[in-house]
């Protein structure tokens, strides 16, 4: 009854993010009750190993006592300090010093954000800011790529390239543009040298087109997270950094999804040496247990835009809850848990679950199998030699993602027939093993391809 009653609940007053309204009010909600490690269990006391990490967020998995003990005595000291008017708290300093000390580069200085979307509109405000006080105020124009995600705000969804983000919502702007994904699954272009190629003449041909004294920056993830886990070949980041550098505009790294650990090492830069002038992040960083996002700002960006305003005159960009004391102490404790184990483990079994989903390549309706590290995608298609997509009557996604509850796993079954994969960064090999198997059966259960 107590399922049933909330169930109704939530079918009456919960505007859930990012569903097909009436297909949830139809369908209804799937409710969690407890997690622990890399599994969680819902209301009906089902198991589910959590192959997703929540929303790509819960890297160091459920049910960490000592994060839970640290935000309960912050709560019990001081549950609330704001960071204006020069106030501040032990946790955000503490946490601002320890995020410098860790990131590329002179990324010195930190913004508190309440996660990935405003950190990405904080970025863009900063931008902005910064072009103004150099006197270059013609640079307005922002370049992103094809099937990039950075959030859904009301500015960076523009910068997001996923039509569901883009349609009545009156986007892209003008100012927000995009060039072609590297997708090397789905690119002509069949060598990385080429595609790390075609990339760099993609980004010089549009700065090339806008005029590069009107185009401010150029933002990408490195692992395309919601438009179907791409892996861009190595190198490709940093090329479009040096084109970036050789044109004169901003580099902007989205690191929300590949930050602490999800790729093997604390940060993706770290994978080609790259220092963004800005650099996004949330999820990874409170492991989900508390809201929270930062965005790592250059000293050459924070000195132009300190240097800018009138003595006396604030920067007028802030959050009521940036740099809260209660999720900077949950930041700080899931960091000690990367830094005792986690992103060694993460880089050890990152490679096993490589060669472990590279397994399914056999099977007869996966296309591609991706993935840098903890972060994956197997693609589906009908014919694999000319990898052909499934129609939209087959209703992949979704029969995907009802299988694997069935087989008691959870991961993201996009709708453009890619599952996306991303376990707790604590998972074993063992773990590995049990999610490649139950994976295997889901895909066995949809193989007819039938409608």
């Amino acid at each position: 009854m107590l399922s049933n009653s909330l169930i109704e609940k939530d079918r009456a007053h919960y505007f859930h993010p990012v569903i097909p309204i009436r297909a949830h009010e139809e369908r209804g909600v799937t409710i969690m009750q407890s997690g622990k490690g890399v599994f969680l269990t819902d209301i009906e006391g089902n198991e589910l190993l959590d192959g997703f990490a929540g929303l790509w967020c819960v890297n160091a998995g459920y049910g960490h006592d000592a994060v839970v003990d640290a935000a309960a005595e912050q709560m019990r000291r001081l549950p609330y300090a704001t960071g204006y008017f020069h106030f501040g708290s032990e946790p955000a300093i503490e946490l601002a010093a320890k995020l410098a000390e860790l990131s590329p580069g002179d990324l010195d200085h930190i913004f508190f954000t309440l996660g990935g979307s405003d950190s990405v509109d904080t970025v863009i405000r900063m931008v902005r800011y910064y072009f103004n006080a150099k006197g270059e105020s013609s640079k307005k124009q922002f370049i992103a790529l094809e099937k990039g995600y950075h959030g859904s705000s009301s500015n960076g969804a523009g910068l997001t390239a996923l039509p569901v983000f883009h349609d009545k919502f009156d986007l892209p702007a003008q100012w927000q543009h995009h060039i072609p994904s590297p997708y090397p699954y789905r690119n002509e272009a069949k060598t990385d040298e080429e595609i790390i190629a075609q990339g760099v003449a993609n980004l010089k041909a549009k700065v090339n087109e806008l005029g590069a004294e009107n185009v401010a920056a150029f933002i990408m993830e490195l692992v395309q997270g919601s438009g179907g886990v791409i892996v861009p070949p190595e190198g490709y980041a940093k090329a479009m950094q040096d084109t970036c550098r050789e044109l004169g505009i901003l580099f902007i790294v989205d690191e929300v999804i590949t930050g602490f650990g999800r790729t093997g090492p604390m940060f993706g830069c770290e994978h080609e040496g790259l220092t963004p002038d800005f650099m996004t992040t949330a999820k990874g960083l409170t492991s989900g247990y508390a809201p929270m996002g930062a965005v790592f700002v250059s000293d050459k960006i924070y000195q132009t835009i300190a240097d800018a305003a009138p003595a006396g005159v604030p920067f007028g960009h802030g959050f009521t809850y940036s740099g809260h004391p209660v999720s900077a102490v949950v930041a700080l404790e899931v960091i000690k848990l990367y830094e005792n184990g986690m992103i060694e483990n993460s880089k050890k079994v990152g490679k096993y679950f490589e060669e472990q989903l590279k397994t399914l390549l056999d099977h007869p309706i996966v296309g591609d199998v991706r993935a840098k590290g903890l972060l994956a995608a197997v693609e589906i298609v009908t014919d694999k030699a000319n990898k052909t997509k499934p129609t939209k009557d087959m209703n992949i996604a979704a029969r995907l993602a009802a299988a694997g509850y069935e087989n008691g796993i959870i991961f993201r079954a996009f709708a453009d027939d890619v599952i996306g994969l991303a376990p707790p960064i604590c998972i074993t090999e063992s773990e590995v093993d049990l999610l490649v198997d139950r994976l295997r059966a889901t895909l066995d259960a949809v193989s007819d391809m039938e409608g």
